[in-house]
């Protein structure tokens, strides 16, 4: 049985580790109550966005000249890939690395055999798997998560729709973690170039539209800006499913270390009794040796 001194020790660290748990949920909680505002404010004006550019693209785009709906055969990739910053959130990135992986071995083994795979990896925990594992991987963008904002995030997608135009890469992919509540993320891998899925579906009516200055002109406007609207819609989804995980880690922390410290005390209380009755005895068995004496 352990000491008394190795008990009392192991209850001081665990309620040490119960305290900064219980602030790390705090603080989670307080980021996740603003990203969630972000991405709930965010969402209706991606999705109206997007209807909006599928209404004037529908049926109509054989004459409007839009490099960013090319369908090109496949051979060189891009993976956008998006974790966090920091640990202690669960199986967040994990999931996040599990599926990029899995995706890469079903789909695009042949093209990351050739060398024409590339990940660029948003967030830092991104980066370092990704980096470690010997994957192309592209520079200058892992710290997006840093300062969260449009322009930063609207820069990112402009090198990529630009990359795409010119080529370099042929068929771009958005992998993150889509805020559902706080207990719940859903892994999404959202096509970003070629356009044709991102506006496919988004309005089941045609709307009337009397185009002013003219329909190319307004298409190949709302375009860039829809796309960049997609991805900054994948990065606050992205953050607030962060904030959530991180919550719920933590709450599951606090609650292991309420368990563990119980059973610690329990130890704690059973080893003194058993000290104090071993003291006990030690000092009858003595009375009892001098009376014989």
């Amino acid at each position: 049985m352990a000491n008394l001194k190795e008990v009392k020790s192991r209850i001081q660290s665990v309620n040490s580790t119960k305290q900064i748990t219980k602030a790390m949920k705090m603080v989670a909680a307080a980021k996740l109550r603003r990203a969630q505002d972000r991405i709930l404010q965010m969402r209706p004006y991606a999705q109206k966005l997007s209807e909006i550019v599928s209404n004037v693209s529908s049926g109509q785009t054989e004459d409007i000249e839009n490099p960013y709906s090319e369908v090109r055969e496949a051979e060189n990739i891009l993976l956008v890939v998006i974790s966090s910053d920091r640990g202690l959130c669960g199986a967040f990135n994990s999931n996040i690395f599990k599926y990029t992986r899995s995706l890469i071995s079903n789909n695009y083994a042949e093209a990351e055999s050739l060398g024409n795979l590339h990940i660029l990896p948003i967030g830092k925990k991104s980066y370092e798997f990704f980096r470690k594992r010997s994957y192309n991987v592209m520079e200058g963008y892992a710290h997006l998560l840093e300062k969260l904002n449009f322009d930063g995030s609207g820069k990112a997608a402009e090198m990529i729709m630009e990359k795409f135009e010119k080529k370099t890469y042929d068929r771009v992919e958005i992998i993150f973690n889509e805020f559902k509540n706080v207990a719940t993320q859903i892994i999404k891998n959202e096509q970003f170039l070629p356009v044709s899925n991102i506006t496919q579906g988004a309005g089941d009516t045609e709307a009337d539209y009397i185009f002013e200055p003219s329909k190319d002109f307004i298409f190949n406007d709302l375009l860039p800006k829809s796309l960049k609207i997609q991805f900054y819609r994948a990065l606050l989804e992205s953050n607030a499913s962060e904030h959530g995980a991180r919550m719920t880690a933590m709450d599951k922390a606090t609650e292991n270390a309420d368990e563990l410290l119980k059973d610690l005390r329990l130890t704690y209380n059973r080893t003194r009794q058993a000290a104090i009755t071993k003291e006990i005895l030690e000092i009858v068995g003595g009375a009892e040796a001098l009376v014989q004496g």
